[in-house]
């Protein structure tokens, strides 16, 4: 049942007899002296170059990230080319709440683990509010996955090529430009200056609306693959020649990206390059902008494509000059981002529920043991219809050993008796032979009794774990949360109980 102990609860609960499949790390050489995830219960932030609320590079589970992306469903694939791609890449939820994106390559790709680990540990180590970071990865077995934070709102290509409601006015524009610059600047600085196939899927909005570079692609898609998927228009002419990206060929790369920012549309290099020398300027530009512009400022930004572009590599600018040349141009550097591309603010606050609580709602907002109690006595082991099917044979004496326990910690559990009902509990779930959520909820709310917040919270995460959409798993993890002074995550996790509560009654009315 280890599936849903994240690392976060690792590192919150001092777990060590579960660290099996965190012992992977033989495949980093300098492992120890580098980043290794804090073992100790130490913030992560303070370790491995956790800036602003990012963790710290740290290796995960399989079973963390099958959790993460519920087994790697369909529904959650969020890159371009859906699942005909070879490389996928995945939305995902960790334990703590914390929204993940996840990389999964074949294992064709990169056969050795240790060289793949050495490559993502080398990325891992940066951290930038430019970048989309790089905060994870996995080679479980024929595993190869990568993990990274979450950017909500969409790639640049979205915006600028396939938008819905509105382009993307200028000031964003040159805004966009600027951050990528820094972002490259930073890399180059820090001694990663390659950058695979640069293009307007590489640059994602984070969920202030602010552009980031994913560092997706600062590792390439195999060990030995090509560096550039995009049609060969695009890609720099001595990649062409020689096959090797160097830090040249990242800027022609991110004079391709100025072109899409100017004209709205994916050219080829060379049609506009023509554009360009014949001085239509205009014509080039996006005509979704309806002129909202200033010439000044778009004739700058073409001087500057046409230097990426140059045909030989030593001509063209360095990320410092991108930056020195983009940074003077930007204008309402008080409006947010969020607010130029139209999208609604990212509220932290966390939401009031707009449906009065039931009464275990009310009874968990209120912190009330007693109460949660009562219910939980009363709802019996009604909610664990459908979380059990088993087998004729699996009736063994056994089974019926079994049920005993559970009987017992029934009783126990209804008279208060709270410490043998965590026994006789515990006996049933160490058999394993059959599943009850039910009783993780009870057990949990024996530990809180029991002033062990801590176990309660791993009971009640268990719970859910085995029944996902049980609106109690969640109530008794708002409380645990709330017990280790985690308030605004057992704020946030009361509303997902009561909206999953809801739900259910609504589909229950509706049938």
């Amino acid at each position: 049942m280890g599936c849903c102990e994240s690392s976060f609860l690792k590192e919150r609960l001092h777990l060590d007899k579960d660290q099996n499949h965190h012992n992977h790390h033989h495949h980093h050489p300098h492992h120890h002296t580098q980043t290794a995830p804090p073992s100790n219960g130490t913030d992560a932030a303070s370790v491995g170059g956790g800036v602003g609320g990012v963790p710290a590079f740290s290796e995960f589970s399989l079973s963390d990230l099958k959790a993460a992306t519920n087994n790697f469903s369909s529904d959650f694939i969020v890159s371009e080319s859906g699942e005909k791609a070879p490389n996928v890449v995945y939305k995902g939820r960790l334990q703590n709440r914390r929204w993940i994106a996840v990389k999964k390559f074949t294992k064709m790709a990169w056969p050795d683990p240790k060289q793949f680990a050495d490559e993502a540990w080398g990325v891992g180590k940066l951290r930038h509010k430019r970048l989309a970071n790089l905060i994870g990865y996995c080679c479980d077995g024929d595993e190869r996955l990568l993990v990274a934070e979450y950017m909500p709102n969409d790639t640049l290509a979205k915006h600028l090529f396939h938008w819905e409601n509105q382009t993307i006015e200028w000031a964003m524009r040159l805004r966009v430009a600027l951050y990528i610059a820094e972002a490259l600047d930073y890399c180059s600085t820090e001694g990663r200056p390659l950058y695979h196939d640069l293009n307007a899927y590489r640059v994602l909005f984070d969920e202030n609306g602010d552009p980031r570079l994913s560092c997706f692609g600062l590792m390439k898609n195999s060990r030995d693959g090509k560096s550039y998927s995009t049609n060969l228009a695009y890609t720099p002419p001595e990649y062409l020649r020689n096959g090797r990206v160097t830090p040249e060929s990242v800027i022609f790369s991110f004079g391709t990206v100025l072109l899409d920012l100017l004209s709205g549309k994916h050219i080829p290099p060379s049609h506009a390059l023509d554009m360009i020398r014949g001085q239509n300027i205009l014509h080039l530009m996006d005509s979704h902008l309806e002129g909202n512009f200033s010439t000044e400022e778009a004739t700058v930004v073409f001087d500057l494509a046409s230097q990426c572009l140059q045909y030989e590599p030593r001509e063209r600018p360095n990320p410092k000059n991108l930056v020195a040349t983009l940074a003077p141009l930007q204008n309402k550097p008080d409006v947010p981002s969020y607010v130029m591309l139209g999208i609604p603010k990212h509220e932290e606050a966390p939401p009031t529920p707009q449906h009065p609580l039931s009464p275990m709602g009310d009874a968990c907002s209120r912190m009330d043991l007693t109460a949660i109690h009562q219910i939980l006595v009363m709802t019996h082991y009604k909610d664990d219809e459908g979380t059990n099917e088993l087998s004729f044979q699996e009736w063994t004496q056994q089974m019926r050993d079994m049920l005993d326990a559970r009987k017992r910690g029934d009783l126990a559990f209804r008279d208060k008796e709270f410490k043998t009902a965590i026994d006789c509990y515990s006996q049933f779930i160490d058999v394993g032979t059959m599943v009850s959520p039910t009783v993780y909820a009870r057990r949990s709310l024996c530990h809180l009794l029991c002033d062990q917040p801590d176990a309660a919270l791993r009971d009640a995460m268990q719970a859910q774990c085995v029944y996902p959409d049980w609106s109690t798993a969640f109530y008794m993890q708002a409380v645990a949360l709330a017990k280790l002074d985690m308030h605004k995550d057992a704020a946030d996790m009361l509303n997902e109980a009561a909206a999953l509560e809801e739900k259910k009654q609504r589909s229950g009315r509706g049938s």
